[in-house]
């Protein structure tokens, strides 16, 4: 029997082996997809050094898009209200990256639509942008010349918690006020109408999701582990002081302030020790906040480290403390379990669906002070019995390995687009993130 090859036309606009985030996401899974589907890359302009570096040829392998006149302008208008190299105002530049958006499908269409009519390709993916109100203007013609449309795994749009508009005024999410606002988008429905298959990366994004679309939509976390990216060996066994790891940008939402007050007794008595790897606006005060504490001893602001290096701080730790009270996805909560410590996050979002109990720990998300009171505890307990994480390191990396690899992605991917070319089939389904109740009031209790 030959075996199944599909030819898929993979749209990544954002995709780079050197990038964070969306655009590593992006080359993660279209280079390990390339093993098992006979893929040709579309992505953008600026991309195209990275892939040269990393051994892909242009033309064979991949197009590049320039879309960068107005991506310039999106930048221009994002940095005269926020300054420049901001991180602030993700919203917001999501919102202006429309217009580019719109014309980089519009000139993949130009270049590849011939090609696709002819039958060239089997499947059409788009795996970035990750972002759910982005539309497509693809969907509606793959249709018409009857391609399969595959998008996600989509994430995004999860609520600010209440108590925090401080918080979403301070990381400039303006935007996420009027987010209703993004229904109306022209080419949106239309996206979820036309495509064959749409992948969702969390609970929330389930729930978001129109009843009238429930048919083709399939969970599957957008974030994956390249092994090769964390090839350390774990070099740590849980022990006085307790080694605690802040990773991520250093903005309010993530809460690495709220890490260095909860652990604050414990390092001033040397039951632990704190880095905070990343940089960011908070950079200077949590710096300040440090020496009132008097804790340059036990704290370290490390500042941003190249992604091949995060695998030496996580080999080493014994907890990951990540407390955002708004995050999508998580990916540094799955690469800390495969590297062995434990992630202590709260119950929303896409950390906890990763970190289940046996695993991590889960704090409620409430109000500031709970947080830190709640996260205080929770350490105090883990020093008077650090052996208690050997059993959960363990079983962290066993979860990280046996579910979030690439290469489990893609054999789950390989199913989606079988599926999609021979609809008449089970549609697949990699299990729910939902947690039983039980397991979670447990381990709340415990904190």
């Amino acid at each position: 029997m030959r075996p199944f090859r599909p030819r898929v036309l993979l749209i990544a606009e954002q995709c780079s082996p050197e990038g964070r985030a969306s655009a590593l996401i992006g080359w993660s899974l279209c280079s390990a997809l390339r093993a098992e589907v006979d893929a040709h890359i579309i992505t953008e302009r600026e991309s195209v050094p990275e892939l040269l570096r990393a051994g892909l040829v242009e033309g064979r392998d991949f197009t590049a898009i320039d879309t960068s006149r107005l991506k310039r302008a999106r930048d221009t208008i994002r940095a005269g209200i926020f300054g420049p190299n901001s991180e602030r105002g993700w919203g917001l530049a999501q919102a202006l990256s429309l217009p580019a958006y719109y014309q980089f499908e519009w000139k993949l269409w130009r270049l590849f639509g011939k090609r696709l009519r002819a039958g060239e390709f089997d499947v059409v993916h788009r795996v970035v942008p990750v972002s759910p109100d982005l539309p497509s203007i693809l969907a509606p013609r793959l249709a018409r010349i009857g391609v399969p449309f595959v998008v996600g795994p989509l994430n995004g749009g999860l609520p600010w918690p209440k108590g925090y508009d401080a918080t979403r005024r301070a990381d400039g999410e303006w935007m996420s006020y009027i987010r209703g606002v993004t229904k109306l988008v022209p080419g949106l429905e239309g996206t979820r109408r036309h495509a064959s298959a749409i992948l969702l990366a969390s609970r929330d994004m389930l729930r978001q999701n129109p009843q009238r679309h429930a048919a083709k939509a399939i969970y599957l976390p957008e974030n994956g582990i390249d092994p090769a990216r964390f090839s350390v060996s774990r070099n740590r066994h849980p022990s006085l002081p307790l080694r605690l790891v802040f990773l991520g940008r250093l903005v309010p939402y993530k809460g690495p302030d709220m890490v260095l007050e909860a652990a604050a007794p414990l390092l001033a008595t040397g039951l632990a020790r704190l880095d905070i790897v990343g940089s960011g606006p908070m950079e200077e005060a949590l710096a300040r906040r440090i020496a009132e504490l008097g804790l340059q001893n036990a704290v370290t602001l490390v500042g941003n480290v190249p992604h091949t290096e995060v695998q030496t701080f996580l080999a080493g730790a014994d907890l990951i403390c990540a407390p955002a009270v708004r995050e999508f996805g998580g990916a540094v909560v799955m690469e800390a379990m495969y590297m062995g410590a434990v992630p202590v996050v709260l119950d929303y979002g896409g950390p906890p669906e990763y970190a289940t109990p046996d695993c991590g720990f889960s704090l409620p998300l409430g109000p500031r002070e709970q947080i830190i009171a709640g996260m205080r505890a929770l350490l105090t307990s883990v020093v008077a019995n650090p052996a208690q994480l050997l059993t959960m390191s363990a079983a962290a990396q066993a979860r990280a390995r046996e579910l979030f690899q690439w290469t489990v992605k893609v054999g789950q991917l390989l199913e989606v687009y079988r599926w999609v070319l021979s609809p008449d089939g089970d549609k697949p389904d990699f299990g729910t993130p939902l947690r039983r109740r039980a397991e979670t009031k447990v381990l709340r209790r415990a904190a």
